[in-house]
């Protein structure tokens, strides 16, 4: 039986990469180094928000699926929606919380790129389901596991994120310092907006940074997209 989240290396690394460890000893090929901060907009709600990103050259789109408790939850259909009124280019991240297998079929048949996994990452022999690179996120609560993922060869990469995902509060960078790391993207989260992510570019290097609520509008009914511009410009300053 074949592993559903089994995925081949060179499938998970279609992203240009800004660092590599010389000291780690695995060595992927055809990995490219691009000295450009990524930048992730998560939380898409509605198409109008994927012209947003394509005004903004945004590289990755992330939508909440399959869990309620976040104001920013969709369903598949609009997830297609907003998917089909991106660029191209921009990466489709699906964000869910420990899926089940079904889940990950559904997104998988939907299209995205990516599927970033908050909590379990589901362990299963259904046959079915083709690959899909994973983006495994943490929180400061969860950091200790870091080390149970860092040399699974299903992850393509991290996302670090505040105790509390979504809800715009930052943590301490300096717990980033302590990961090591690998050719796999790291994107920094939690609590970034246009004020401080040149800040926090500057203290963890991360390959990539991801933004939701701190590009959203003042009463936090969908984004905004001059807080989007304000935050790439931010980023590329």
């Amino acid at each position: 039986m074949v592993n559903p989240l089994a995925i081949n290396l060179q499938q998970c690394y279609p992203f240009d990469m800004n660092r590599q460890n010389t000291n780690n000893k695995h060595k992927y090929n055809n990995i490219n180094t691009n000295p450009s901060t990524k930048i992730k907009i998560c939380g898409l709600t509605s198409p109008a928000e994927a012209r947003y990103l394509n005004e903004n050259h945004i590289d990755f789109a992330g939508m909440v699926l399959f869990f309620p408790k976040s104001k920013r939850n969709i369903s598949i259909e609009r997830a297609k929606e907003i998917m089909s009124s991106l660029d191209a280019y921009i990466k489709r991240v699906a964000v869910v919380v420990s899926p089940t297998i079904e889940q990950v079929r559904q997104i998988e048949a939907a299209g995205f790129d990516y599927i970033q996994i908050h909590g379990e990452i589901p362990e299963t022999e259904a046959e079915a389901a083709k690959a899909i690179p994973i983006l495994k996120a943490f929180n400061v609560s969860d950091m200790g596991s870091y080390e149970k993922y860092h040399n699974d060869s299903r992850i393509a990469g991290y996302v670090f994120d505040a105790i509390e995902p979504g809800r715009g509060k930052t943590f301490d960078w300096k717990l980033v310092d302590n990961i090591p790391r690998d050719e796999k993207l790291l994107l920094l989260a939690g609590g970034l907006n246009p004020d401080n992510v040149r800040m926090a570019i500057e203290a963890v290097h991360p390959d990539g940074v991801d933004v939701s609520s701190g590009v959203e509008n003042d009463d936090k009914a969908g984004k905004n997209p001059e807080k989007i511009h304000d935050f790439v410009a931010a980023v590329k300053s």
